[in-house]
């Protein structure tokens, strides 16, 4: 695991605090310093699974403090290097090491802005997934699994759920519709203009659906959310590829621009499947890794809609199963 500079600022008679609660915790080096305007200064260094009770605990008792604030700074290497302490941890809970929730929630916020960049990572994604699905071209798909910006706002939507945090979730939900609907509409454009050959292989792959490919989705949501909360970006390339949103979204365009209905809707059930197994797979991890919101009735209104969103993709998910036994 990373390691992490916690620069904290806060006034001076919340000193003997701050070092109770920094010491409470494996730490590889602590420096403090005084500042003007009675704010003392103190940097503390440690790994990225431990930032997230110290910061817990400084943000529960701090945060109405005039001039209180932490800058969390990822450590590329430190020298002399740092011995990290051995820890048994017991259940479910903590067991996971990961990345603090204020860390997490910038990583995924920046992945669900709905900007110029995203749009055009969606139009050249697609533009690339539409030539290399009627050129048969495994390399070009793979290209445009790995440019697709589609995975991003599915996990906002899970830490969303996790947190109860609904304007997180109405902003990741956005995010995902307008890049969908975009790539569909241009796909559609495509498969209208040009013409579109179903019995092309990685077409006709795509428009089946089997039980090996919930099994995938739900891995690679298991994956895509341990990706984001153990700071591992390395594994989104295997995640995307492996559970990628995009091909099959084109592929539905394709075929109804092409007027090929019935390959269109074996498409869309692939589709569906990864969404929906993406989400259920990604609220679960995110659930037993402890992600939670700081006060404890901010925890309860996220049980709650942890489970009740729990519910609706499970049902979402036994529709999805009948649904494939029916295509069968």
């Amino acid at each position: 695991m990373a390691t992490r500079q916690l620069d904290i600022y806060a006034p001076q008679s919340y000193e003997d605090f701050v070092n109770e609660i920094v010491a409470a915790h494996d730490g590889a080096g602590i420096w403090r310093e005084t500042m003007p305007e009675d704010l003392i200064h103190i940097q503390v260094l440690v790994s990225a699974d431990e930032s997230g009770p110290v910061l817990d605990a400084l943000e529960a008792r701090l945060s109405g403090a005039e001039g209180f604030r932490i800058v969390i700074i990822p450590v590329e290497a430190s020298i002399p290097r740092a011995e990290k302490a051995e820890k048994k941890e017991n259940g479910i809970v903590g067991a996971f090491p990961r990345i603090s929730r204020e860390e997490l929630f910038a990583d995924i916020s920046e992945t669900i802005e709905l900007n110029k960049v995203y749009l055009l990572l969606v139009v050249l994604s697609t533009l690339v997934a539409a030539v290399g699905l009627m050129q048969d071209s495994v390399a070009a798909i793979i290209g445009a699994m790995v440019i697709a910006p589609l995975l991003g706002p599915n996990v906002g939507l899970c830490l969303a759920t996790t947190l109860a945090d609904s304007k997180l979730g109405f902003k990741a939900a956005k995010t995902l519709i307008v890049g969908l609907f975009f790539a569909l509409f241009l796909s559609i454009a495509f498969g209208f203009v040009l013409p579109i050959d179903p019995n092309i292989g990685e077409i006709a792959a795509r428009t089946k659906v089997s039980y090996g490919d919930i099994i995938i989705a739900l891995s690679s949501g298991c994956v895509g959310v341990l990706a984001f909360t153990t700071a591992l970006p390395t594994m989104l390339v295997g995640v995307m590829v492996a559970v990628a949103l995009l091909p099959p979204l084109v592929v539905t365009g394709l075929l109804i621009g092409a007027g090929q209905y019935d390959g269109a809707l074996g498409a869309l059930l692939l589709l569906s499947t990864n969404l929906i197994c993406i989400n259920l797979a990604g609220v679960l991890t995110f659930y037993l890794q402890g992600i939670r919101p700081l006060t404890w009735w901010e925890t309860e209104k996220a049980k709650k809609a942890t489970k009740k969103t729990l519910l609706i993709w499970l049902i979402l998910f036994a529709v999805l199963l009948v649904l494939i036994a029916l295509s069968k």
